[in-house]
């Protein structure tokens, strides 16, 4: 009875939701210190704004949608996450990978994660003029294309006005500096609240 009595006195710890960014370069701090990545900078915001989550940086410098898929089981065993940032492609586009293939990998991925039963925040991006107009074009809408198929939360383009900003961007035209990471944060905090205030 006294063990009864005592373990109902006990503060009952809630288990905390783990928010998983599973992306390529730009969400790896490419280039910096990885405490200056807009994902270190996301989890102080959240340890003060939803300390309720857990952030875990599931990005690989380099990673395609090849790749993602490969492992995404793998990641979705181990982190049981509620939530997935889903950024990759990046590197498909600049290879000139075929937008349908990227596609198909990408909804793979969406899908396999709402079988985990956790939600996704679809972020695009774009690439260089490289291979012309038709192409680049065509890479842009698949991601939106996507999202409007599966009704997913989407950022468009992650660097939205701040890849044409004077120090925005590294000296490869492609990876955003230290200086962008702030930025970046903001965006992805914007369309995250309202993810995080539907979890029970």
């Amino acid at each position: 009875m006294t063990l009864v009595l005592m373990a109902a006195l006990l503060p009952v710890l809630a288990q905390a939701n783990t928010l998983v960014v599973y992306g390529d370069s730009l969400s790896a701090a490419y280039g910096m210190a990885e405490e200056n990545g807009w994902v270190s900078l996301l989890e102080e915001r959240m340890t003060q704004e939803a300390p309720e989550w857990d952030v875990v940086n599931a990005s690989i410098s380099g990673e395609t949608t090849d790749g993602g898929l490969r492992r995404i089981d793998r990641m979705l065993e181990s982190q049981s996450p509620e939530l997935v940032i889903l950024e990759l492609g990046g590197n498909d586009g600049l290879r000139g990978k075929d937008p349908a293939t990227i596609h198909a990998n990408l909804t793979s991925m969406v899908e396999r994660i709402r079988a985990d039963g956790a939600r996704v925040l679809l972020v695009g991006t774009e690439i260089p003029p490289n291979y012309g107009r038709a192409y680049t074009d065509a890479f842009r809408q698949q991601y939106q294309t996507l999202a409007e198929e599966k009704d997913l939360a989407f950022i468009p383009f992650l660097l939205e006005a701040i890849h044409n900003r004077d120090g925005m961007m590294q000296d490869d035209g492609i990876h955003p500096t230290a200086q962008a990471q702030p930025l970046i944060r903001d965006r992805v905090w914007q369309a995250l609240q309202p993810l995080l205030a539907e979890t029970d």
